[in-house]
This record gives C-alpha cells, structure tokens and sequence, in this order.
C-alpha cells in the first residue's frame, strides 16, 4: 500500500523548517487532509507545536535509537489512518552522528523512501544559492530530493533570481518561499524553542504564516509529490505484535507545563502490554491518582517551575511514600530533577523537592550534557535486567551537586568519543536517570517496567 508521505529537511538548523512545517500541515487541513505529522530525531518540543496544529499526536522517528523495522514498523502504524504525512527533518539533511550517515534525516528519508523538500534560508543569496542547492542533490543521489522552498526572501525580483538560478542549472523545482519577515519566529529559551503546551497564544502567528503559505507556495504541486511517494519497503514487526493486553496495570503519569517531554510511541507500547496511563500534574494535583501500581515522570522544565512544585508538598510527599512503600518509579532528566532533594533554578535559589535520592540538582549557565548514548545494564532494576542495552539520548543544562556512585546506579552510558559514565539512580524501586529512553530500542524495558507494576500490586493485594 501506497502511504502519501513527505520529508521538509533543511539545509542546516534555524532555516524555518518548523513554522514551514507548521504552516503547510495547517495548508493541509483546510483542504481536507488528515495530516499526521512526524519529527525526524529525538526533539520533543517540535512535536508539540505540529501536534497542536495537525490535532494528531505528533511521532518520533529517529533513524539511530530506532532499527529499520521499527522506524518502519512506527510510521506505518500511524500512516495507515491518515491521508498524508508530513516529516520534519531535525538539523541539515546530512547531519548525522561523528559526521556519518546515521541518524541523519537523509538516513530517515532512505528508509522510508520519502520524498524531500529542501528549505534554503536565501538571506543574503541570490545564485549561489543554486550552488547550495546543487551540492545536497549530488552529495548523496540515493536521496529523493524533490524540490527546494526558500525562506528570508527579500521581494519579488529576489526570489525570481534565486528560483530562475535553481531551476536552470540544478534542475529541481522552487516550490515558493516565505519572505522575511522577523514576526514569523517561534519563541525560544535554554532547550530551544518553548514548548506549544505552555506558549499557546499561536493563533495570530499560525493564520500569518498560513495566509503567506497559501500565496506563495504551490501546496498542490507538494501533495502531488507525497502522492507520489514510492512504496514502503517491506519490514518486520518487532513491536506490536501480539493483540493488545487487558489494560489491568494503572500506571500515573506526570504531565503539565512541568513535565511534558514523552515519546507517544514509548506511551503506546506501555498501554499495548497491559497499561492503563492517568495523567496527573504535579503542580496542580494534591494527591496522585487512586488505585495507581507505579509512576512514570518524563522530561520538561521543572527548574522553571520550582517554586510551584516546591510548593505542592502534599503530592511530593505522597510521591516519596509511595517509593519508601516500593511502588515502581521511573523517572527520566527532569523526573529525576524532581526526585532529588533540591532544585537550584538560574538565579541561585533553592527549592524543596521529593527527596527520594539524596543529591540536589543545580542548573547550569551552559548546556551540561548532549547526545545519543548507548546504555549498558550492570544491574538488575525495574525496567531491565544485568546486561541489556538500549539506545537513548541526553539533554539537558542541570548537573548533581556530587559525582554519582556506582553501588546506587545500574546505567553504563556510553556517548562515542567519551568514556563510560554512570546513570540511572536506583532506590528502593525508584529508577531515575538523566538518559531519555526509547523503549522501541529495547521492548523489553517497557515490558518489565509493566511486569514489576502488577507484582507490586499484588503484594499489595
């Protein structure tokens, strides 16, 4: 089966490709398409904003946590209900791991077999443009490059130079473009852009952007190219292969303002294996869910909220309980941020937090850590057992006030380049680690967290 698909990669970070993206899935919608969009790599905070204008949940497709089949097995599951999906590429369409291939989006656009658009930001440019072009259309021929959209156009007679350049001496069509125009930013802090969950007045942003998209840019000669996508390879799945589970395990998960960074995919394969997801928010909620048999806190920005999750004391106690009592706990960078004693924002000052780990966490005056890792298990835990691995990726500004111990962690993560570090934190049944995970790396993870849950809620019982 044929699945309408296309990839919008740039030709380096900070061309545009997500408010194009944005905009041409909004394009879409208004004419009827039901988009389902996707993100290249492991951003969270793109997906937010394509998630908010597409009204589906935006996935992850990273081409190095994430095997051929996965990727495969992934975008097929969330293709087949859609008319057409969109892929925002992440950096420039080459950029993969130590300057390799992997985990590039031309490794994404060769395994899906997509056809891509090339956003050129054409500030300053006008037929050198056409020599940019040139050199990503013959660095690598395996990848479909289908045309070209510019962005930063100056005026007419610009954008005719730069078009008529492209199209004459590489022989690829000029789509359209966006012209200059400084209002068409997305607003930005530490991590990169301020997720859609708490930034929503886009409202006034979104029709800009989609008024000038439906002027300047050929939307129709787009669908014509995902139409014409190539078939999807064949694949195996690895994932969701048996019927779904009875959703007999209740598992409580962090989500507002403060926590907001999950793989959907990482959600789906919980509630696949037996997992029923209630949602909470540490900052509102007094109390956790009831008849809840473990917890899951993801990424997000707690060191901007501190003073409001500082505050909420009842659920940090109820939360650091449940762990002395031994309910499974797993928490990933900002979970693990909210499980240690203290948080110390920007300005210095320091906030209570659950106390279940006996380090505080301090935020950086610059990016602390970054990169894909490969995990290595030395010890038994409740998501994975001695000697398994999975692949994941780290980010984040905040450090610990101490070098972690080894007879307290059960993670070996290894970064290319570096030598082995420690991670994942483990108390009583409580993992917390720095690294996030992607359970499509190693199914097993999600399985034994499931697994460790309904022992708990027997014991319980």
């Amino acid at each position: 089966m044929k699945y309408p698909r296309i990839i919008f990669a740039g030709t380096n970070s900070g061309v545009g490709k997500t408010t194009l993206t944005m905009g041409l899935i909004l394009a879409l919608k208004r004419r009827g398409f039901n988009v389902q969009p996707f993100k290249a790599g492991p951003d969270y905070i793109d997906t937010s904003y394509h998630t908010h204008v597409s009204g589906r949940i935006c996935r992850n497709l990273d081409p190095w946590m994430l095997s051929k089949n996965t990727i495969l097995e992934l975008f097929q599951r969330q293709a087949k209900s859609s008319d057409i999906s969109v892929i925002e590429g992440a950096m420039g369409l080459y950029d993969g791991l130590l300057g390799k291939q992997e985990g590039s989006s031309a490794h994404l656009a060769k395994i899906t077999r997509s056809p891509v658009i090339l956003i050129v930001d054409a500030r300053s440019l006008s037929r050198s443009a056409a020599a940019i072009v040139l050199g990503y259309k013959e660095f690598d021929r395996e990848v479909d490059l289908r045309g070209v959209i510019l962005n930063n156009i100056a005026s007419d007679s610009h954008y005719r130079s730069i078009k008529y350049a492209i199209e004459k001496d590489v022989r690829l069509p000029v789509f359209g473009f966006l012209p200059k125009d400084k209002g068409l930013s997305l607003p930005e802090r530490h991590l990169g852009l301020i997720p859609a969950q708490e930034k929503k007045p886009l409202d006034g942003l979104l029709k800009k952007v989609a008024k000038l998209i439906e002027t300047n840019i050929d939307i129709n000669a787009l669908i014509a190219v995902a139409k014409g996508a190539k078939l999807l390879p064949d694949f195996k799945r690895k994932i969701f292969l048996q019927k779904p589970a009875d959703n007999k395990i209740n598992i409580a998960l962090a989500r507002d303002e403060s926590f907001n960074f999950y793989y959907q995919d990482n959600l789906d394969i919980f509630t696949h294996y037996g997992a029923n997801i209630i949602e909470f928010s540490p900052i509102k909620d007094k109390t956790l869910p009831p008849d809840i048999n473990g917890i899951y806190i993801g990424g997000g920005f707690p060191e901007l909220f501190a003073s409001k999750l500082s505050k909420n004391s009842a659920l940090r106690k109820d939360i650091l309980s449940r762990a002395k009592k031994g309910m499974p706990i797993y928490a990933e960078c900002a979970g693990l941020m909210y499980l240690s004693k203290n948080i110390s924002d920007f300005r210095g000052r320091s906030f209570p937090m659950s106390g279940v780990f006996d380090f505080s966490v301090k935020m950086g005056k610059r990016l602390s850590a970054l990169g894909y890792v490969n995990v290595e298990v030395f010890k038994d835990n409740i998501l994975s057992n001695e000697s398994e691995r999975i692949r994941g990726h780290i980010f984040h500004w905040s450090y610990l006030n101490r070098e972690p111990k080894k007879n307290e962690t059960v993670f070996k993560v290894k970064k290319k380049g570096r030598g082995p570090l420690l991670d994942g934190f483990f108390r009583w049944n409580v993992l917390a680690c720095y690294t996030h995970l992607h359970f499509g790396s190693n199914v097993k993870f999600a399985r034994n967290f499931i697994s460790n849950c309904a022992a708990y809620a027997k014991r319980r019982n």
